[in-house]
């Protein structure tokens, strides 16, 4: 796909939700659907500084799109919000795993990990799985 189809198809998702796909707005979910993780606010943010979105401007734009459904908004424990873009067919609640490091913070997403049929059995005795966090030491940190 070319960049022009590209921010095309990015400003129908974001019109597909009910907001104005503005330019920061377009930079922002563009980015996102280039992280290989989910992003902090403040990552946003700096990647978003040099296109003129200041730090209100960012915070505001990801919690509109958490809000409308584009983005999920996740809090792994640490206090800080990450965001990343539902993908085609998930919904808010249809979570993949993400591991935590508890050295560094950064965060990966595990998205072959699956709870097997017996977890799944176990935990709905006690309610509804709607996150697995795995925390533990990044192979940079070990």
């Amino acid at each position: 796909m070319n960049a022009r189809s590209d921010i095309k198809e990015i400003k129908n998702a974001i019109r597909a939700v009910g907001l104005r796909a503005t330019p920061a707005r377009v930079a922002t979910l563009r980015l996102l659907r280039q992280a290989t993780s989910p992003m902090t606010h403040g990552e946003v943010a700096a990647e978003l500084d040099e296109n003129g979105v200041d730090k209100a401007t960012a915070f505001r734009n990801l919690n509109d799109m958490a809000d409308a459904g584009l983005l999920r908004r996740a809090e792994l424990g640490d206090h800080l919000y990450r965001f990343e873009e539902l993908r085609d067919g998930e919904g808010e609640h249809d979570l993949h795993p993400h591991f935590l490091c508890v050295d560094c913070g950064s965060v990966t997403c595990l998205e072959e990990v699956k709870l097997t049929v017996g977890s799944r059995k176990a935990s709905e005795q006690v309610g509804e799985v709607s996150e697995i966090l795995l925390r533990g030491r990044c192979n940079n940190c070990q």
